[in-house]
């Protein structure tokens, strides 16, 4: 459970209507093969030690003493299993019938938890045969000893932090206000839910987003396992749909009408961490709810869960596509009424032909075109230098004209060479003084030419580049509005081939796919034989690992390692430890170092749940220390 990471299981065992010894056999084998994936919880669908759907047989002593035996045998067949099994069941208490699931743990059953809402319509009808359950849990005898029983109940693993479990039924969590929310105020990070739900059309869409939108509302992991194949089919089928669910997303689901076993890891640390930073999630650390020990032995497990690549970019192309669109539309919106406040009569952009100030220009227009102005007043600045290539320079000429924005080129190497003659720099040392006296000129002439023509300047850098610092200090780093200033690199290129591929310009559209091709650069050293000699990933790592650490980083507070852990798993075939681990140093060193340069950040919209401005998302001291975490990936063994 390294990392916080707990294995789990959604069950679906064959099963025959009211054959109790064959049921009872079948969840016995579905633990063994549970445990033998090291599974830490597994959840049974509900009353599946009978079958759902056994009807008025519910009312027979000999269906009821075989469930009460078979309850036995389930619990003792645990007693060498490191697990808590969730097993649906009917249990007689006091003259009533109740719909419970049975949990069980080290050979003992630790409580039972009961079905607060029971269906009666259409084509349920279990308040013919069952009792809702009481308001409050307590205890019942069972075979001489005192056991919970009741809704809410809160399972505390011993020895494993914040693992809390509880479980609701079916229909619970179907009703307007389940039992899982207060379970879930109260501490408990895994819901689980023994269902019976049937399947009609649309249904199983329905359900999906239901435990999705539940796992999302209550920051939690939900285990719901479905009632499949071996119940009745009078009037009804089951098709033993099981999703396994963590803060909105469906981490793994069982194909329908194939009784299986589904498995997934939950990161327990992810949700305690969402938990602590979602101020309306109103925990209650002195709640009423019954807890009770159960014992689950800490080890390592191999990680079957995905994590994307990219984690800013949906792997779904047409949601990728919406995804795009709204965020295209975001920043415009957020340039649009700035321009508008200011009164602001051109923006000015500087282009190089490089995909940040593609995206800028790209925004700008669709900006001016909301404002109904013309897009001549976008004043597009090419500014070539010392390192600045053909192919990029041809790419922000042409695209200029194909946006319908108005093209100034301003040369400005003799500029930067009376500037070295002023300070003394030596025209040959390539050093960063070489460098960033480019990025200060250029930002110079953007700002004074918005001076000029009444206009306001447009920042191009992106957060990746804010992330890591990779920015001039009143240079690059410096606008009156920064339209990228929350798009990570990854989805930088992703929002430029979406243009791409909507605009029904070609001319537009092969530039738009050259700029895509080329390089990244800053084009701040000549270049060699015409190509760009100063490429950024060279330098200062892949953005695709960096945008990967930068996001769980800043969104789950991840330690080090953990990340490293992840990305190991994820880009394994593609960087190798050494890398990796290399790049990650890389990351945290300039992360921290470079806090000074957010600090003073220029306003720019938020469009995603990572972002860093200073007044919004991000205050860190910029004088704090990345020794903690350098100090966790030195220790990680190559």
């Amino acid at each position: 459970m390294r990392h916080g990471f707990v294995r789990v299981a959604a069950a679906t065992p064959d099963i025959r209507v009211a054959d109790v010894e064959f049921n009872t056999e079948k969840i016995c084998e579905a633990i063994g093969k549970a445990c033998d994936m090291r599974a830490k919880i597994i959840v049974f669908p509900e009353l599946c030690v009978t079958g759902y759907t056994c009807g008025d047989l519910f009312a027979q002593d000999a269906l009821l003493e075989a469930a009460h035996h078979a309850l036995l045998q389930i619990a003792e067949y645990t007693a060498d299993k490191d697990i808590l099994a969730f097993v649906g069941t009917p249990l007689p208490v006091r003259g009533k019938l109740y719909n419970v699931a049975a949990a069980m743990n080290r050979g003992k059953i630790i409580g039972f938890t009961t079905k607060t809402f029971l269906p009666n319509y259409a084509e349920f009808y279990e308040m013919r045969q069952f009792t809702p359950g009481p308001d409050h849990a307590g205890y019942i005898l069972f075979e001489g000893e005192e056991i919970p029983f009741g809704p809410q109940i809160l399972f505390e693993a011993s020895g494993v932090e914040d693992l809390i479990v509880s479980a609701e039924i079916c229909e619970d969590v179907w009703s307007p206000v389940p039992p899982s929310i207060q379970a879930a105020i109260e501490g408990a990070t895994v819901i689980v839910n023994c269902s019976a739900s049937d399947e009609t059309i649309g249904k199983d869409t329905y359900r999906r987003e239901l435990i999705a939108g539940q796992s999302a509302r209550l920051i939690a992991g939900y285990i719901y396992a479905n009632a499949g194949e071996g119940e009745s089919t009078t009037d009804v089928v089951f098709g033993g749909h099981n999703i396994v669910a963590e803060n909105g997303a469906v981490l793994k689901e069982a194909g329908r009408y194939q009784n299986e076993i589904i498995y997934s890891e939950f990161d327990l640390k992810r949700i305690v961490s969402e938990r602590r930073k979602n101020t309306t999630f109103q925990a209650d650390a002195n709640g009423t709810l019954m807890r009770v020990p159960f014992t689950v032995g800490r080890e390592e497990v191999q990680l079957t869960r995905v994590f994307p690549k990219k984690p800013f970019v949906p792997s779904d192309e047409r949601v990728r596509a919406e995804r795009c669109e709204e965020i295209l539309t975001i920043q415009a919106m957020g340039l649009k009424k700035r321009l508008a406040h200011t009164n602001s009569k051109t923006a000015v952009v500087g282009i190089s032909g490089g995909l940040d100030s593609t995206l800028a220009l790209l925004v700008t227009a669709r900006a001016f075109d909301m404002l109904g102005r013309d897009k001549k007043d976008i004043i597009a600045v090419t500014m070539p230098c010392f390192g600045t290539t053909d192919r990029t320079y041809q790419n922000a000429c042409e695209m200029t004209k194909k946006t319908g924005a108005s093209l100034r080129e301003v040369p400005i190497a003799e500029a930067v060479k009376v500037h070295f003659r002023d300070i003394g720099q030596d025209p040959e040392n390539h050093d960063v003084t070489y460098e960033n006296s480019q990025a200060r000129e250029r930002t110079q002439v953007l700002m004074d030419i918005a001076n000029q023509t009444g206009g306001m300047v447009i920042g191009t850098g992106d957060m990746s580049e804010l992330a890591l610092g990779w920015a001039t200090y009143n240079g690059d780093h410096m606008s009156m509005y920064g339209v990228n200033a929350s798009v990570p690199k990854t989805l930088v290129r992703h929002l430029v081939k979406y243009a791409a591929d909507e605009t029904k310009d070609e001319e537009l559209k092969n530039v738009l796919y050259d700029v895509l091709e080329t390089p990244v650069s800053p084009e701040l050293l000549p270049p060699k034989d015409g190509d760009i000699a100063q490429k950024t990933e060279d330098l200062v790592g892949p953005y695709e690992l960096h945008d990967f650490f930068l996001y769980y980083m800043l969104r789950f507070g991840y330690e080090p390692g953990k990340i490293f852990r992840l990305a190991e798993t994820t880009f394994a075939g593609d960087y190798d430890r050494e890398t990796i681990l290399k790049w990650l140093k890389t990351f945290c060193r300039r992360f921290f170092s470079q806090q000074f340069k957010r600090s003073c950040l220029p306003d720019g919209p938020k469009i995603g749940t990572v972002a860093l401005s200073p007044r919004g998302d991000w205050r860190m001291p910029s004088d704090a220390c990345a020794a903690v975490w350098i100090k966790e990936l030195q220790e990680i063994e190559i």
